[in-house]
């Protein structure tokens, strides 16, 4: 895990390089490495977090035997050693252990298709001298960030968007059209960024740069769709769940490679139980598992969790959070989120990357679970709500019912269900699936499902309102997956979306942070890969999620210990703004800030504070996304924008 930064300039500039390289140093404290090719003027900066290789054969940037090729590298290439025996035999001669030699000698031998071969998350930017290219690249899930910088005449690339501000040429101007894109989803979509001129490279793509004509292209190497529209399986579940479960072991396995000590993040939810299970398995021993369990035992799952690293005889440590404790991170999430971020379970993340760097230096995280094997329960309400769409009669009973239904009735229906199928945060859950009731279609039901904060809410408070038309994000694909099921539908979508432009991006800042590789046993690409072509009937089945994924974890640990409510990793975000940090929304509400952008109708921020004032609260996600977009502001904008 490392950071990159780099860009084009036939001006030598080292000052600039530098401070580019140092304002990011917490990615790679261990070495750092800077190489300016005077001929096509390309600087590359690198920071190491020495992973495989601790010697100083790995330092970037690693420049080939013939100088033609050089490399800034940031990842793990999972299967290096597999593909190391095949360059040897091909007449290749290595000077170190580490998996960034293999990637350079790849691209060398077999040019871009190298990216087939690779088991693995990355970022890399590669000076191909022979053809006057330079080379940029972003793994398939997007586990790992790159970005890049383009105004017509400057070029620049950078691991975190905060490097660019030590960018000379960087005019730092606000992308105000993708403001509401923020305030509804709590995160910018890809390929789009907070600033003008500067893009997320999306995953599955490279960009190619002509070092003669300065001009660049965007490929895409590898897209999830391409496997949902693929045939699906005919096999029997016995032999689906024995193949991922072959699939899930490769992966664990390739996932504890590593010269110094990993451990496991630990929720006690299917997903970090079963990569707990497998990573458990094939160490053979003891693996370090870590929690973070809070006072609040709406939002605690560490019980759970101990219960869970018990019964693997895992070496667990757990960690108890007062309120304080995050509150006390509130204020420092910008630095590390360097644009507008408002997941609020960025807090615990960093928390729990914090315990678990006390004892290793890399973690296993299990995202992806519900975005490939169905887990999450929007799919579920949206699949149910356009069957019964399908009856005008039962539309209009469920319409009377979900209007007039009282929320404390929801509660009480909640709390009789099984524990297995119980839901928390059911209020907010029960508000978004109100909004579905008119939804026009599947896609606009999704957009829906997916925002924190209302688009016909924003569309009152906005001044331009909100975006109902995502032509230029990934939400716009829903075109290509027509002829697929609803679920297959919806899990594609979110795969391109949610989970590297939230979820991803969450885990690699809060990790990172502290200088903690974070790794993701269910992003292999050939979990993906295989999960596209499962039936949706057997991902969601007897009215459970991750059907299979479960059916792998009931091997490993019995069903009464690991099945529990889904609660995900939340914090009591309307509490704190109702108390701890009440002050801080009003003041953020009322910032000259969000008036120098124009963006807001100023009597519908009064309104909300006045609400606010008086003990009201109508969308806690809201008043969240615009305390930390008021923050970042505080933090980035110096120029008086």
């Amino acid at each position: 895990m490392c950071g990159l930064v780099g860009f084009v300039s036939l001006k030598r500039k080292d000052g600039v390089l530098h401070e580019m390289l140092s304002i990011q140093s917490y990615r790679g404290p261990d070495d750092n490495g800077y190489f300016i090719d005077n001929d096509t003027g390309v600087h590359l900066g690198h920071n190491r977090l020495s992973i495989q290789d601790l010697s100083s054969n790995g330092h970037q940037p690693f420049i080939s035997n013939c100088e033609n090729y050089i490399l800034v590298f940031n990842g793990e290439i999972y299967n290096y050693k597999e593909i190391r025996s095949d360059l040897i035999k091909l007449g290749y001669v290595f000077l170190s252990g580490s998996d960034t030699e293999v990637v350079l000698y790849s691209y060398k031998e077999w040019g871009i298709k190298c990216l087939d071969r690779f088991i693995g998350m990355f970022a890399f930017v590669i000076i191909d001298k022979a053809q006057g290219k330079l080379i940029l690249s972003r793994d398939r899930a997007g586990v790992k960030p790159l970005y890049y910088y383009s105004n017509g005449k400057d070029f620049a690339f950078s691991s975190e968007l905060k490097s660019f501000t030590k960018f000379d040429n960087f005019k730092q101007v606000i992308n105000k059209d993708i403001l509401p894109y923020y305030f509804q989803f709590s995160y910018i979509p890809a390929p789009h960024t907070i600033y003008n001129n500067c893009f997320k490279l999306k995953p599955g793509h490279f960009i190619e740069y002509d070092l003669v004509d300065n001009f660049y292209s965007i490929h895409k190497y590898w897209d999830i769709t391409d496997f949902y529209l693929m045939d699906k399986f005919d096999k029997s579940e016995d032999q689906i769940i024995q193949e991922v479960s072959e699939i899930l072991e490769s992966s664990c396995k390739y996932r504890m490679i590593s010269d110094v000590k990993t451990g496991v993040f630990l929720s006690g939810g299917f997903d970090s139980s079963l990569a707990l299970a497998l990573t458990q398995e094939e160490h053979g021993k003891s693996v370090n598992t870590f929690t973070v369990g809070f006072h609040n035992e709406q939002y605690n799952e560490a019980n759970h969790a101990k219960k869970i690293a018990d019964y693997l005889s895992a070496n667990h440590t757990e960690s108890y959070c007062t309120e304080d404790d995050m509150l006390d991170f509130v204020k420092k999430l910008p630095f590390f989120w360097d644009e507008p971020f408002a997941d609020e379970s960025a807090l615990p993340t960093v928390i729990v990357s914090r315990l678990a760097k006390k004892d290793v230096t890399v973690a296993l995280s299990a995202d992806g679970g519900d975005e490939i094997f169905c887990g999450y329960s929007k799919y579920f309400a949206i699949n149910k709500l356009f069957k019964v769409k399908k009856n005008h009669i039962a539309n209009l009973v469920l319409k009377f019912m979900i209007t007039n239904i009282p929320v404390r009735f929801l509660y009480y229906l909640n709390n009789i269900l099984p524990a297995s199928i119980r839901q928390t945060g059911i209020e907010v859950k029960f508000q978004k699936f109100k909004s579905l009731i008119n939804s026009e279609d599947l896609k606009d039901a999704f957009i829906r499902a997916s925002s924190s904060v209302s688009p016909d809410y924003l569309e009152n408070i906005l001044k331009n309102g909100s975006y109902k038309f995502f032509d230029k994000t990934e939400f716009n694909n829903f075109s290509q997956l027509k002829g697929l099921d609803k679920l297959d539908q919806m899990m594609a979508i979110d795969y391109k979306t949610f989970l590297p432009d939230d979820v991803l991006c969450k885990v690699d800042r809060a990790s990172m942070s502290v200088s903690l590789e974070g790794r993701e046993p269910l992003l292999d690409h050939r979990i993906a890969e295989y999960m596209a072509r499962v039936p949706s009937v057997m991902k969601y089945k007897k009215g459970m999620g991750k059907y299979i994924l479960r059916q792998v974890l009931y091997k490993y640990i019995p069903k009464n210990i690991v099945d529990k409510p889904k609660t995900g990793f939340s914090v009591p975000i309307k509490n704190w703004l109702l108390g701890d940090l009440k002050g801080l929304a009003i003041e953020s509400l009322e910032s000259k800030d969000l008036e120098k952008d124009d963006i807001f109708h100023p009597e519908a921020l009064k309104l909300i504070a006045d609400e606010l004032k008086d003990g009201q609260l109508k969308s806690p996600a809201l008043v969240w996304n615009i305390i930390m977009y008021v923050l970042w502001r505080r933090e980035w904008i110096h120029n008086g924008l």
